[in-house]
């Protein structure tokens, strides 16, 4: 069966140019900077921001702090279902790769791919299975088969030919930590990724991530105020260079900057320990339109869209495969 599975990869430039293509999901974070009045000076914005932020952490050798410039290439993961039918192609996932260009060397480096996760099927587990589920529900719980198809579609991706030929290393993603948990900060401390935190208990999406393999570590990079999520396969630490975690931190710590700013634009660091919430009012903000209710409305219509698209037209192949699915 998964044979008749075949994934494309295709990749566009995220600069101040860019357009949202008709495949992207609308509800990504970058896709929703791109869009309306501002769009250009959002970009321009974005872009400086993460510029700065990288050559603050790579300050060695770097005395004007003007050393590397980010370039992001937006991956666009599409899956088809029969090899020989084109048109039954379906947008899986899109996530970011750093491109970082040093100017002392003119040479180009390639930086983490993950970083922002965008998933048609998980819309469609958050916003229609999960909400479903809990519909008649007097105590929340999730359904046995939530996100168990996600997990297994992505390991299926990351272990393709396909990605072993356009990566040479597993993905890491880099999210916000959950409100609804509480984190202590730990004696643990890197030169890149900061202050290492633990979690008092795994969030839903700890564990929907897990069922794609990832695991989750915590870190409050230097001059950071709240600890990031990073989910991985294998040495986090170890199979990462200094200027690909610094690439990661710099593009997702802007992004948390601009549509979280109540937790990593806060006026105040961190504490020993430290619960997130979106109601802190100690904060600033960036110059930047993020349209955050937007988003969250829209992440209902592509969870639907899914369903019909996806998940209803290839249930029986869709369950099939994974009940036979090992990696």
């Amino acid at each position: 069966m998964s044979k008749d599975f075949a994934f494309s990869i295709k990749s566009i430039c995220f600069d101040e140019n860019y357009h949202p293509s008709d495949s992207t999901r609308i509800t990504t974070n970058f896709a929703n900077l791109a869009r309306g009045v501002s769009r250009q000076d959002n970009l321009r914005k974005t872009l400086r921001m993460i510029d700065n932020r990288f050559n603050s952490l790579a300050y060695w050798d770097n005395p004007k702090g003007d050393r590397y410039a980010v370039g992001i290439e937006i991956i666009s993961v599409e899956m088809n279902i029969e090899s020989e039918a084109r048109s039954n192609a379906f947008p899986l996932i899109e996530i970011l790769q750093a491109k970082i260009f040093d100017k002392k060397t003119g040479k180009h480096i390639d930086g983490i791919v993950g970083n922002n996760f965008s998933s048609y099927v998980r819309d469609y587990d958050f916003s229609v299975l999960l909400l479903e589920h809990n519909s008649n529900n007097s105590t929340f719980s999730t359904p046995a088969e939530f996100g168990v198809l996600h997990g297994k579609l992505f390991k299926h991706f990351i272990s393709s030919k396909a990605y072993q030929q356009h990566f040479s290393k597993p993905p890491v993603i880099c999210i916000s930590a959950s409100t609804s948990k509480t984190y202590q900060r730990t004696e643990n401390r890197h030169p890149i990724l900061g202050i290492e935190y633990r979690q008092n208990e795994l969030s839903s999406t700890d564990q929907y991530f897990e069922k794609m393999g990832l695991k989750v570590r915590y870190f409050m990079p230097p001059h950071s105020v709240a600890p990031l999520a990073f989910y991985f396969q294998g040495d986090l630490l170890g199979d990462y260079t200094d200027l690909e975690l610094i690439g990661t931190i710099s593009m997702m710590e802007t992004f948390q900057k601009i549509y979280r700013p109540e937790i990593y634009n806060a006026n105040s660091v961190a504490g020993n320990f430290y619960q997130p919430s979106l109601k802190n009012q100690d904060y600033s903000l960036t110059q930047i339109v993020y349209d955050r209710e937007e988003r969250s409305q829209l992440a209902v219509k592509q969870g639907k869209f899914t369903e019909e698209h996806f998940i209803k037209p290839y249930k029986s192949m869709l369950d099939q495969w994974a009940a036979n699915y090992a990696l």
